[in-house]
């Protein structure tokens, strides 16, 4: 029970399934009603896709957990309909500050660059995440979200995935095409297959304070300690979330009780001396956790994926949990739509471990490197890190040597099998493999974005100055493409309103600020073709329709 917020309670219901006289086929189970779960869920349904929610509670995650979401994040949660209430509710931020001893040595903007429709981060707890996907699910048709139905037995056997499902009216079976396995860290599934997660577990461990107090003492911006004077010799942590909860994250060294240091009357005196004894709060919730950094060997097994928790986690500094998470969901949802409609070859599936194995050990990378910087494991290290604070104060050089947690940031999967290599020389840093990037375009005579036209499908961007770049039979090459089995819908981009008429499946897009062109480094004829997943996977200087069709075959894993 927390004071700002009261757990919905959702009805177990029974379902057709359980009267069936055999097992009934569903194309896609998903296992975890968790973030990643209910993403996956609304994914698929728009996507046309019939999918299964099974989770064994009935209701949101307990404490705020997850709070730090990246802009990558809420370009995603946009497409899934969820990321304007995300933003409406969460505390919005792009400065972080970092302190040494009780002076602050420098701050960072997470989102320097201008005319991007969402911010660097926003801080909300997951249970107002996870609730706002639950109601999103409720939207779609095609999800079927069943809680208080536990997966208790899972194999493979031929063309499908058997699944038996306990209930409060008993157990019955169902069967899956494909089964994503989204049931957190210590997932049953993977250990019904025999898969284990291996990694780290640090020897530190941190206490999570989540607070209630007047807004006005902190402005909403991320601040990191090291050795203030408040807490000696340890590490401090601060973020506001939304309804004026401030979390703070304590390191408490590895020989700290967990259970003593949960009791509030332990937190209270440290959160006392960390605000001031005039200063007022409550405190919501508490946790104490131990930094571990692992994954699986592989994120698939035959037709059962794995993501977020269920196949990697990293140490909450950073924010990579949940935001890599998502990143998995978005990557496996349209490749498992596209097979079942036998628009791609099953071994387009082959390229989701390895590109999210790839980034997943980048996020574990990263994750260590902040564990080793914010606790030190040497007399050496400790050396060598408050040399780095110290220099960092007045010297630019020091500060990206500075580790309170390197903030998520998507990979890119330059490796990826799925990309088209370069012939032409381009001068920006979305090469293929890299999420799209954003900014202000007019569509149809209004204000939008362009990460809100593009996704969830497979479009091109066609750079033009003038109507005299459209040529009759440009238009109808772009046409054909859009009627393909596997649709490139194409956005004519044009840096002025234009008098053309243009195919269905060819829009035009009015580029007024330039800053899409300058972020793709576009010239007249520049062509980009991006994954359904906004993954921009080829790019050229001048559209040419059979290298376009060739680079759409590769990405389809044919």
């Amino acid at each position: 029970m927390l004071n700002t917020y009261t757990f919905p309670e959702f009805d177990y219901q029974r379902s057709p399934d359980q009267d069936a006289a055999k097992p009934v086929k569903h194309p896609v189970v998903v296992v975890g009603a968790g973030p990643m779960g209910l993403a996956a869920a609304v994914d698929f349904a728009q996507h046309g896709v019939p999918v299964v929610v099974l989770d064994d509670n009935n209701t949101v995650s307990v404490g705020s957990r997850a709070v730090c979401y990246a802009k990558r994040f809420l370009d995603i949660s946009d497409r899934l309909g969820v990321g304007q209430r995300l933003v409406d509710k969460g505390v919005t931020w792009n400065i972080g500050k970092v302190f040494l001893d009780d002076e602050q040595i420098y701050s960072f903007n997470m989102l320097p660059e201008e005319h991007h429709r969402r911010p660097g981060f926003i801080n909300l707890q997951q249970y107002y995440l996870e609730e706002y996907y639950v109601d999103r699910i409720a939207e779609l048709d095609k999800a079927d979200l069943r809680w208080k139905n536990k997966v208790v037995n899972i194999k493979e056997e031929n063309d499908a995935v058997i699944l038996t499902v306990d209930t409060p009216e008993g157990e019955y079976q169902i069967q899956a095409d494909y089964v994503v396995a989204c049931d957190g860290a210590n997932s049953k599934v993977r250990a019904m297959c025999g898969l284990e997660s291996k990694g780290q577990i640090f020897q530190d461990r941190f206490l999570i304070a989540d607070v209630v107090m007047d807004p006005k003492k902190f402005p909403p911006e991320r601040w990191f300690w090291f050795n203030p004077p408040f807490h000696e010799g340890q590490s401090t942590l601060l973020h506001r979330q939304a309804d004026n909860v401030w979390r703070i994250d304590f390191d408490l060294g590895w020989d700290a009780d967990p259970e003593e240091e949960k009791k509030p009357e332990n937190i209270i005196p440290r959160v006392k001396a960390f605000l001031g004894e005039d200063v007022e709060f409550e405190l919501e919730w508490a946790s104490v956790y131990t930094f571990t950094c692992r994954r699986m060997d592989e994120f698939r097994q035959g037709r059962i994926f794995f993501a977020g928790d269920a196949a990697h986690q990293v140490s909450p500094f950073g924010a990579r949990g949940a935001n890599s998470g998502i990143e998995d969901i978005d990557n496996l949802v349209w490749k498992i739509k596209l097979v079942l409609q036998g628009k791609a070859p099953a071994s387009l599936l082959n390229s989701y471990s390895p590109e999210r194995v790839f980034a997943a050990d980048e996020n574990i990378l990263n994750s260590t490197r902040s564990t080793d910087f914010i606790t030190p494991k040497s007399a050496v290290s400790r050396v060598f890190r408050d040399a780095v604070l110290k220099l960092a104060k007045n010297y630019n050089f020091a500060r990206p040597l500075v580790n309170s947690g390197r903030l998520s940031v998507p990979p890119f999967l330059t490796e990826s099998p799925l990309n088209t290599e370069d012939t032409s020389v381009f001068n920006c840093k979305v090469v293929p493999g890299a999420p799209c990037t954003d900014g202000p375009v007019i569509r149809n005579g209004q204000n939008d974005f362009l990460l809100s036209c593009v996704g969830n499908e497979f479009n091109g961007l066609l750079f033009v100055e003038g109507r005299q770049d459209l040529t009759p039979s440009l238009i109808d090459e772009l046409g054909q493409l859009a009627t393909q089995e596997v649709p490139v819908k194409t956005f004519v981009i044009a840096t002025h309103e234009m008098d053309v008429s243009l195919p269905a499946g060819v829009e035009l897009l009015v580029d007024q600020v330039g800053a899409v062109n300058q972020r793709l480094d576009a010239k007249p004829g520049t062509f980009y073709l991006t994954r359904p997943d906004q993954l921009v996977t080829a790019r050229m200087r001048q559209f040419d329709k059979a290298a376009v069709v060739a680079a759409q075959n590769k990405a389809l894993g044919k």
